[in-house]
């Protein structure tokens, strides 16, 4: 062999090897989306407060297996009427499979195993609004939230408005202070009343506290859909998405009208 044709041999794997080290590269990021997208094969509705409309509700019941659902409400979060079997009539003219309260009175109900046991029936579960700091107090780290995360496991969606959509994620906001919520949307921290309540310095404030976190702000009359990482919008008003870039401080990256989407993917990096 000559030396050319030894140099164009040396070449031509060195080419092989990077479009190799390229294929590898791109599977890896490939694998890790995949992951990421597929961590929860449910969905999460994050409703920012105000009316629920009847598109929303339906886009639940839709998600929860039309008239094949099983779905349980949680009132807890308001503290004047939590008991009210009225608050059901609107799922039961949707006509799914079932529909029921599980309201627990104490934290000492809530953690025994025979009260969450309705929820690993479930196929949806609409969690109302009121305080979500009542929510935190009665639930947290009891089997209702082990047996909320096992239903978006199985493919489940979980739907929260106001303070049902503030309890979603394990860092949450309580009048402008840091307080714990549940562990289901993985590094994210959620808002609501977002435009309404003017909320964009408070939600900027505790991403700048946990910069590995980002943030959704979700508006009055909106929701935020978030199936593995994609997020979509239904509503009238908007849904506004922040991060933290490496030694930057927190902004807005994206602001969402009804029919857009986002992708979280990268978000969760």
């Amino acid at each position: 062999m000559s030396d050319e044709d030894d140099q164009i041999g040396r070449r031509n794997n060195k080419r092989r090897k990077h479009v190799m080290l390229r294929f590898h590269f791109a599977y890896g990021c490939w694998l890790l989306m995949s992951a990421i997208a597929v961590a929860n094969d449910g969905t999460l509705i994050l409703h920012g407060g105000g009316n629920v409309s009847a598109e929303v509700r339906d886009r639940f019941l839709e998600l929860a297996g039309g008239t094949h659902a099983k779905l349980l409400v949680i009132p807890t979060a308001d503290t004047e009427t939590p008991d009210d079997d009225g608050r059901l009539e609107t799922w039961r003219t949707r006509k799914p499979a079932s529909v029921a309260l599980l309201h627990a009175a104490s934290r000492e109900q809530a953690e025994a195993e025979r009260f969450a046991e309705p929820l690993k029936h479930a196929t949806g579960v609409w969690i109302s609004g009121g305080k979500q700091s009542v929510l935190a107090t009665t639930y947290l780290k009891t089997p209702v939230e082990r047996e909320l995360s096992a239903l978006l496991k199985r493919g489940g969606v979980i739907a929260g408005t106001s303070a049902g959509a503030a309890i979603m994620s394990r860092v949450m906001i309580v009048r402008g202070e840091v307080r714990e919520g549940f562990d289901l949307l993985a590094h994210g921290v959620v808002d609501q009343h977002f435009e309404a309540r003017g909320r964009q310095d408070r939600l900027l404030k505790v991403l700048a506290a946990h910069p590995q976190r980002f943030g959704i702000g979700v508006d009055e009359d909106t929701a935020a859909v978030v199936r593995g990482a994609r997020l979509s919008v239904i509503g009238e008003s908007t849904v506004s998405i922040f991060a933290t870039k490496r030694d930057e401080p927190p902004q807005q990256i994206g602001r969402l009208k009804a029919g857009e989407l986002f992708d979280l993917g990268p978000l969760h990096e």
